[in-house]
Parts: structure tokens; sequence; C-alpha cells
């Protein structure tokens, strides 16, 4: 495993992937219009995982719009309303198509604590803890997910300089010290329900998430 650069000011340098196969595919997500994304795989990325890029739209800019997603399986394809993670991707999936841009699908479940240990976290949060300390009481980092990863697949690509979709300033920063310009942070929308609004204030009050939910409720 690489190390978590939070708390660090040292950057660590990936070694280089390469593009593996890209793979033309279409999208038809429920009540969204057709997309037709372009799946890219790599070689040598550095935690061996299988990540994802989607190649999305035409990229009219030199400077595309990227949106850094770590799987959720529970949202992106059950639907959870735990969270805002299924909306999220619609959303991105939509704006980057428009404009033109790159989709990183990264193996984190869970803020890369895994399948498993998020469901017993959801225990947890069901009992009175937040997001963060249900992963404390766990054993686990508030957040261990390291974008290292996410830098080599967009030097792969060949971009260097991004606008990046997130509401998450910590995605923002290490992508920062790996060396990838960051031109722009455009936000996401908020999606509020009343199964994920405390798991939300939480992102907003421990990690500085930009969220209006107040606006959004």
């Amino acid at each position: 495993m690489y190390p978590s650069p939070r708390g660090s000011s040292a950057t660590a340098v990936p070694k280089t992937a390469r593009i593996r196969r890209s793979v033309p595919v279409p999208l038809n997500r429920e009540g969204a219009e057709p997309i037709t994304a372009t799946m890219v795989t790599f070689h040598g990325l550095m935690d061996g995982r299988e990540h994802l890029a989607l190649r999305l739209g035409r990229e009219t800019s030199a400077v595309p719009l990227v949106r850094v997603h770590s799987e959720c399986l529970t949202g992106d394809v059950f639907g959870s309303a735990r969270c805002d993670c299924g909306p999220q991707l619609d959303e991105a999936l939509r704006r980057i198509a428009a404009v033109g841009g790159v989709l990183l699908y990264l193996r984190q479940e869970g803020r890369g604590i895994g399948l498993y240990n998020k469901l017993d976290a959801y225990r947890l949060q069901d009992q009175g803890l937040d997001t963060y300390e249900a992963n404390r009481a766990l054993g686990m980092a508030d957040d261990p997910r390291n974008y290292a990863v996410a830098q080599q697949m967009l030097q792969a690509l060949g971009h260097t300089e991004i606008d990046l979709l997130t509401n998450n300033p910590d995605k923002r920063e290490q992508l920062r010290r790996h060396g990838i310009r960051v031109r722009r942070t455009i936000p996401t929308s908020t999606f509020v329900t009343r199964h994920n609004v405390g798991y939300l204030r939480a992102k907003v009050a421990r990690t500085a998430h930009t969220m209006h939910l107040e606006e959004s409720a």
C-alpha cells in the first residue's frame, strides 16, 4: 500500500502508467439521455487495482472537465439514499459529456475502507455516530483515500491541467501535490435526502466540503 499524503508536505512521485486499452461503451442511465463513453484501462497503476477512466464528449478544450469519483456500490448501483454518490455520478456523466472531459472511476469503496466495513459503519451511524466517528470506531482513518493513482491516469491520458468537478477540497489539494494543475474547481450539486442529511452535514463540518445544505433542503 502507498502512504497517504495527509499531514505531510512531501510529494510522492507516482511511477508512470500507460493506457492498456480503450473501448467505446454506450451508457444508458435511467432517466438520462444516452451517452457514449470510451472506457480506458491502464497498465502500471501503483496500487494494482482496476481503476477506470471514462472519456466523455468531445474534448474541445485543452483543459478537460474531470470528476474523480470513488466507487460506491450501494449508491451508484443500488440507488442507496444514505449517500449522494449515485446522483453525483449521474450529474458528472451528464456535465462532462456536454463539454468534453474525463470521469475517473476509482475503486475506493467506502472512502477507501471497503464495502463490508462501510456497511459496518452504517450500523454504527444508526447508533448515533457520524460517518467519521464510525470509521474511527472500526479502527479506520476518517478518509484514507490517496489520489496519486488519479494523477497517473490523467498523465497517461495526456492531461496535466484540468477543471475539477468536486465539492471535496482534499481531492483538489492532493492532485495539486501530485503535479496536476487544477485551473478551476467546480462544485457538484447538492443532493439531500432525509436519509443522508446527517452524513452530508458531517462532511461539511469535518472536511470542509462545499455544500449549502440549508438552501438545498
